[in-house]
């Protein structure tokens, strides 16, 4: 079945609050999304960030971000007022999240929320109760954290940072409240995120999800779970993930992540990976399993290393990994991220565990050589996008391209008629055309938006994640135009 969807990030999102959320921008955008024939959403993930705001390093890979709580919804619930949420300054540019903004002033509202809920006769075991365990220690987590101002795991006295069990009850005793508070913030996400979804699915809309392969060393994840990682008797990381140099960065991408003891995972039966994935799967209808080659062989970076330039390849789980979660819950809707140079036995991986892989068109139109990621090459079984989160937009890589390479695209598709301000259109018409099962396209790329638009750029600090969609940029008629266009190309509802 040929399909098609838009990528949209939830903190890209309008909304009065500074940032998007789980409000009624949410609920227009699924609307417009049914208008303009599509069946997916897909999104980033949903995890609580800290510095450098990525969502793919997160406090908790079981938990939610707290800045997609709709404050309106609260409002509702009679836990806060509308001058007290206006009152806020959370950023006059409509255009842009301020992250500083948003993290000074949106939690001071949020505890107030906390108070009057535990007025009205809530209680904190009420909130711990409705969370699965490890969103609890990410609760946890998060009130230790803030009671060493912010600092990670591996500065706090000793005897927390090893969570010895007199530590451990003494901390929990101390902290009640502000566990409380975060299992609150915890308990309010979960309920509107289910909600949105739900309305989401009823419209015939489905959420694809992402998961990133690593956890953040900042991370409930690697504190309460050492034993999950390559660490040393002190916790301390004996190698880092990243990647090698490539396109992206000429000295490799050092993410920093603490990587797999792989053997222990194994001999769980892989038990806290399923637990990951079942969460996932609750959370999303289809995941998307970043970095998906780091399954067959992982990069591996000496910790303490300034770049990635010396790491080395390791083998990583392989097909019985995915055979053991398949065995636990079933066969599962996941897309395979295999993007970047793929070996043999990372091809025979994503052959062998059936999943759809990834064809981006921004990857395809290199004059030096014959590329993958040209539609003739395609097979059915992939996912197509345009360009992704990491890229820049269709519009804003189109005027960077090297004379040889946009002549590359200029005979492949035959637009040298096309005006420079359409030209987006014929490499949307390119992805919806091709057999790819399904077609993704960010929202930015139907729009012609250009490179001020990208959602990420790899390696930089500081001005990444933080573009927003204008309240009503996607008119009625770009809508009907790409029902249009997907029903043109058999994908349409």
């Amino acid at each position: 079945m040929r399909e098609c969807g838009m990528l949209l990030p939830v903190a890209s999102l309008p909304s009065k609050y500074g940032i998007g959320a789980f409000s009624k921008e949410a609920y227009e955008f699924i609307d417009i999304l049914k208008k303009a024939g599509q069946h997916y959403w897909q999104i980033l993930p949903l995890g609580p960030t800290g510095y450098g705001d990525s969502p793919y390093q997160s406090f908790s890979a079981f938990a939610g971000n707290p800045y997609f709580i709709d404050l309106d919804r609260l409002i509702e619930e009679g836990l806060l007022t509308a001058e007290e949420c206006e009152a806020c300054d959370f950023g006059d540019n409509q255009r842009d999240i301020d992250y500083g903004k948003i993290y000074v002033n949106r939690f001071p509202l949020l505890k107030t929320a906390y108070v009057r809920w535990m007025d009205q006769g809530n209680s904190v075991e009420e909130a711990i109760n409705s969370l699965r365990a490890e969103t609890a220690e990410y609760c946890f987590y998060m009130a230790v954290k803030n009671h060493y101002e912010g600092k990670s795991w591996i500065l706090w006295d000793e005897d927390i940072r090893l969570r010895k069990p007199e530590a451990v009850e003494r901390y929990s005793r101390e902290l009640a409240d502000e566990i409380g508070f975060y299992a609150f913030l915890q308990m309010k996400f979960e309920e509107q995120w289910i909600k949105l979804k739900a309305y989401a699915n009823e419209a015939g809309i489905r959420i694809i999800g992402d998961i990133p392969i690593y956890v953040a060393f900042d991370s409930a994840d690697s504190w309460f779970h050492p034993e999950l990682f390559q660490f040393d008797e002190n916790c301390q990381p004996i190698a880092v993930a990243g990647c090698p140099p490539d396109g992206f960065s000429a000295t490799g991408q050092l993410w920093g992540n603490p990587l797999y003891r792989w053997d222990y995972h194994r001999s769980t039966g892989y038990e806290w990976w399923i637990r990951r994935m079942e969460y996932s799967f609750q959370l999303y209808d289809v995941v998307r399993v970043d970095h998906f080659r780091g399954f067959d062989e992982y990069y591996s970076i000496p910790a303490g290393n300034e770049t990635a330039v010396d790491g080395t390849w390791k083998k990583g789980p392989g097909i019985d990994f995915f055979d053991c979660v398949e065995s636990a819950l079933g066969k599962l809707d996941i897309i395979a991220e295999d993007l970047g140079f793929l070996t043999p036995t990372v091809l025979k991986l994503v052959n062998d565990t059936g999943f759809p892989g990834m064809k981006v068109l921004e990857f395809a139109f290199d004059s030096r050589e014959e590329s993958d990621y040209l539609p003739h090459n395609y097979t059915r079984n992939c996912v197509v996008y345009t360009g992704t989160h990491d890229n820049n937009t269709i519009s804003g890589w189109y005027d960077d391209l090297s004379p040889e390479d946009r002549q590359l695209s200029i005979d492949y598709i035959n637009n040298a008629q096309t005006p420079r301000e359409d030209i987006h259109w014929d490499f949307v018409r390119l992805a919806l055309s091709s057999v790819a099962e399904l077609a993704v396209i960010p929202v930015q790329d139907y729009l012609g938006l250009g490179a001020e638009a990208r959602i990420n750029e790899p390696s930089t600090l500081g001005k990444n994640w933080r573009w927003r969609l204008l309240d009503g940029e996607i008119t009625d008629e770009l809508a009907v135009k790409c029902r249009k266009m997907a029903k043109l190309y058999g994908r349409s509802r």
